[in-house]
Parts: structure tokens; C-alpha cells; sequence
């Protein structure tokens, strides 16, 4: 029986496939898999609800966040930074929209500051480069972010892939242009799969499990019903897509975390009521060795 933790009550999520650490301040997980190339790669996943990583939109007609809140929140991204080895102006970070845009980052726009929402990268979900000293953020609260690795090309991506950018199959056109920009082969590609909302508590509407059913008709076991509503495994789908695209199973790696499940600790829109907040995850590649 799937049970949403108290807030308060703060467990060690390690696994077989991560690991959880807490430091200076900050928490985060870190993929087993993807630290067998720490001499080329730096990562990391957030957690903590204590820490946040919203910041405002160039473009919002209202800002949600308050001038405090968005020092506060600066000082989150300069923690998670400064413990893992990354620099705070090496950040590039999409406003995120549900969609299935990819953009390749070549450089950086802003070489004294990160580039927050910059209009280069209006209406994306995924990043992708080659280029070392740049870091891909990608943000959650229950969505899936899928970190990518390929270290024979020397080639990350970050992708923000909630239902809708499933049901778009951003994973798979992810793959496919990393194919196209970089020669990438799908065998050598690493996909770690962030903590997100899981099966036990993604309850959709008819709508929406129509229109998974539409994108993936073969998917019917990831689709369950229960009374007049429909519980969606959109982690396995997306493993299904990825094994489509000619990634090998075992470079498939799921945290096997539920963020609804653990909401005392990962920030989770449906877990947490009377909390908004975002954690991160960030990839950047390092100077050729």
C-alpha cells in the first residue's frame, strides 16, 4: 500500500540506482551509474523542500515571487552549485512550457550571470550540448526530468517531460536529436530518470487517459482504472519509448522515487498543498580529460 510520509518525517532515499546526500546546506541525489563518469560529468538532482528553484519569468505579466524570495532562491542554485563543482554562471534554465521543444545551447548568453528564461530558449523543455562549462537545468514538483549522458559523443541533455510532453513524446524526439545534431548512437546514450510523481498517485480525468491511449496504444497495462478514474504508470512509458529508440535497458535508470510518496522531503504539487516549490535537476559536462 503506497503511503504519503508526513512532513517531518525525513527518511535516506538511497537506493540501488542513487544516492542521497545532505550537505552545506543543501540535499540531492546523485546517479550511480552517471558517477562512473565523474572525470567528464558533473550532476545532480535536488531535494529538500527547504531549498527552492523558481525564479521569475522574463516575460510574466505578474511575478509570482517576491523580491526575498527570489534572493532565497538564488542562494538555493549557489548552494546546489557550490557543493557539486559547478559554477552559478555557468546555468542555462527554460521557462518550460509542456511541450515537446529541444534546443542545442552552443554558449552562453550571459557570461557574468546565468541564463534565467533567456528568449534564446522561450518555449523549450529540453536542452542539449557538447560544450563543456555549460549547465542544463531542468525543474519539477512531480513531473519526470530525464538527465542524458552519452559519453562517446560527450553529449548531456535535460528534459523536462511532464504528461504532456510524454503524450508529445519529447523523450523520443529528444533521442532523435542528439541522432541528428551530434551523431549520437542510442546504444551509448544514459537516461536517468528523476523522482517524479508515480502510478500510485497519478489519478487523471477520462481526457487524459484518452490521450495517452491515442499516443501509445500498446501501453494498456501502464493504464489502470480505478472507479471513474485512471491511474497512469508515466515512468514506463517513458523507459518503453526510450527502449524504442535503441537505448539499451540497463542505460535506463530510474530513482524509483515517488514525489508525492515523499513529499515531506521532494517538493511535489499534488503532495503539498500548502507548499509550491521546485527542485532541479542539472548536468554539466567537464573540459575534455
Amino acid at each position: 500500500m503506497c503511503m504519503v510520509r508526513p512532513r517531518g518525517q525525513l527518511m535516506d532515499l538511497s537506493n540501488e540506482n542513487v544516492i542521497h546526500i545532505k550537505e552545506n546546506g543543501v540535499e540531492y541525489l546523485q546517479f550511480r551509474k552517471l558517477l562512473e563518469y565523474k572525470e567528464s560529468l558533473i550532476h545532480a538532482f535536488t531535494m529538500g523542500v527547504e531549498n527552492d528553484y523558481r525564479m521569475p519569468l522574463y516575460n510574466s505579466p505578474t511575478n509570482i515571487l517576491t523580491f526575498e524570495q527570489i534572493e532565497e532562491n538564488k542562494k538555493s542554485y549557489k548552494k546546489i552549485c557550490k557543493s557539486i563543482g559547478i559554477n552559478y554562471n555557468d546555468i542555462v534554465k527554460t521557462n518550460q512550457v509542456h511541450k515537446d521543444v529541444i534546443k542545442n545551447v552552443e554558449n552562453k548568453i550571459n557570461e557574468f550571470k546565468p541564463d534565467f528564461y533567456e528568449k534564446a530558449y522561450d518555449q523549450t523543455d529540453g536542452l542539449i550540448t557538447n560544450k563543456s562549462n555549460i549547465a542544463l537545468c531542468a525543474t519539477n514538483a512531480d513531473c519526470i526530468v530525464l538527465m542524458m549522458y552519452d559519453a562517446q559523443k560527450h553529449v548531456i541533455a535535460n528534459v523536462h517531460s511532464g504528461w504532456k510532453g510524454t503524450v508529445q513524446k519529447i523523450a523520443s524526439k529528444t533521442i532523435d536529436k542528439m541522432q541528428e545534431q551530434y551523431n549520437c548512437n542510442p546504444k551509448d546514450i544514459i537516461c536517468c530518470i528523476s523522482p517524479s510523481i508515480r502510478e500510485c498517485h497519478f489519478e487523471v480525468d477520462q481526457d487524459v487517459k484518452d490521450a495517452f491511449l491515442e499516443a501509445f496504444p500498446k501501453e494498456t497495462d501502464s493504464i489502470k482504472q480505478a472507479h471513474e478514474k485512471w491511474h497512469i504508470d508515466t515512468v514506463r512509458i517513458n523507459i518503453e519509448m526510450l527502449k524504442e529508440k535503441g537505448l539499451r535497458e540497463e542505460n535506463i535508470i530510474d530513482s524509483k522515487i515517488c514525489t508525492v510518496c515523499n513529499c515531506s522531503q521532494i517538493h511535489s504539487y499534488r503532495g503539498s498543498k500548502h507548499h509550491n516549490g521546485l527542485e532541479m535537476g542539472i548536468l554539466e559536462l567537464k573540459g575534455m580529460i
